[in-house]
């Protein structure tokens, strides 16, 4: 990979960049508090929770900085809008101060704009009134450039907090009849960070996996991550000699899709 200048970076600066992701179907009560636990011990951002577990986290992390983050309408969006707003001031009350909720992605195919920019900001409104922040997940792997740019046009003028990639479950059928996701790409982050506003923040979700992709990302302009591989990064960089004194590392372009399946 070829050299892309440096980053000066901390360990602590890496964990405040990670959502750490605990949303697979098939977790188990025991197996989402054991990543409660490594969210805790690495000092993540946040946890990246089902509704169900915003009790079990809330609990976890009682005198730390990590924060709740509950999903809403996913990981395919398709609820009403009613229902997503229940379900995001539910998650609110409950204890989450950030929400992550997936677009109406066949509205936005459709260009259904209209419908679009009032969904978007009548669970804005709702997650702010009730003092938390909202991501907005895109699902790229469904869209197009143009679809992306207007989705960020939307959200710079309702003012949402974040907008943000993939849900890690946007599986997409090839012509060989197998189902894969690219998640966070280069060209697509480049992209939100390009039409979105300044005050609108990025998060690369889906595929970042090597501290080499992870760097890359915040140089372009995340300012989140989401992974379920918290643990592996954490501890490659410490290999890579990161730690809480400020450190200079060499960039590597990063492949232009890490791809893969998980989020």
């Amino acid at each position: 990979m070829a050299s892309l200048g440096t980053i000066t970076v901390t360990l602590s600066q890496m964990a405040k960049q990670i959502d750490h992701s605990l949303l697979p179907p098939n977790m188990t009560d025991a197996e989402i508090q054991a990543g409660l636990d490594l969210c805790s011990k690495y000092k993540v951002a946040s946890a990246c929770v089902k509704p169900y577990s915003i009790p079990a986290a809330v609990e976890t992390f009682k005198g730390t900085d990590v924060k709740v983050c509950a999903v809403i309408g996913f990981p395919h969006g398709n609820s009403t809008t009613e229902i997503k707003v229940l379900e995001a001031v539910a998650a609110v009350t409950a204890g989450a101060t950030e929400i992550d909720m997936v677009v109406n992605v066949g509205k936005v195919l459709g260009k259904d704009w209209g419908y679009v920019a009032a969904e978007i900001a009548a669970i804005n409104t709702a997650v702010e009134s009730e003092g938390a922040i909202l991501k907005v997940i895109f699902e790229n792997d469904f869209l197009q450039d143009e679809h992306i740019v207007e989705l960020c046009k939307i959200c710079t003028k309702a003012k949402v907090a974040f907008v943000k990639t993939s849900t890690g479950y946007g599986f997409v059928k090839r012509e060989n009849g197998m189902y894969s996701y690219n998640g966070a790409t280069v060209p697509h982050v480049e992209l939100m960070r390009k039409e979105c506003g300044p005050d609108v923040k990025i998060k690369a979700a889906g595929g970042v996996r090597t501290v080499d992709e992870f760097l890359y990302m915040m140089k372009i302009g995340t300012t989140r991550i989401g992974t379920s591989g918290t643990a592996g990064l954490m501890e490659e960089a410490k290999r890579r000699g990161i730690g809480e004194e400020p450190t200079v590392v060499e960039l590597k372009a990063p492949r232009e899709s890490a791809g893969g399946s998980g989020y």
